[in-house]
């Protein structure tokens, strides 16, 4: 169930419902409800909401799968810290790709 994945996995970054609600957007009463499965059809929106302050893909939700592994915090922050700087994904692969490129040719040296 998609409100008890949103639980588990807020409650293992040490999160309230306060904070998760304040960093979505969606309001703490609904979130509540969705954890207590009172809500059972949040829509697409929402989820999308919760799963980037929880640094995970929505499919993660709604396939009741990890797909991706727990983070630690401060790799968690510091992923929402580069989401919301306005660096698109193109410019932090490309960065990324820079940095290996430039490994390997000091390596070389």
């Amino acid at each position: 169930m998609i409100g008890y994945r949103v639980k588990s996995l807020r409650e293992e970054r040490k999160m309230s419902i306060s904070e998760l609600s304040s960093k979505s957007g969606v309001a703490k009463s609904y979130i509540s409800s969705l954890e207590r499965n009172l809500q059972t059809n949040p829509t697409i929106l929402v989820l999308e909401k919760i799963a980037k302050i929880l640094c995970i893909k929505v499919d993660a939700l709604l396939l009741n799968e990890q797909a991706d592994k727990v983070m630690d915090e401060e790799w968690m922050e510091i992923i929402q810290d580069v989401m919301g700087s306005g660096i698109s994904k193109e410019e932090m692969r490309e960065f990324i790709q820079d940095k290996k490129l430039m490994s390997l040719r000091i390596e070389k040296l």
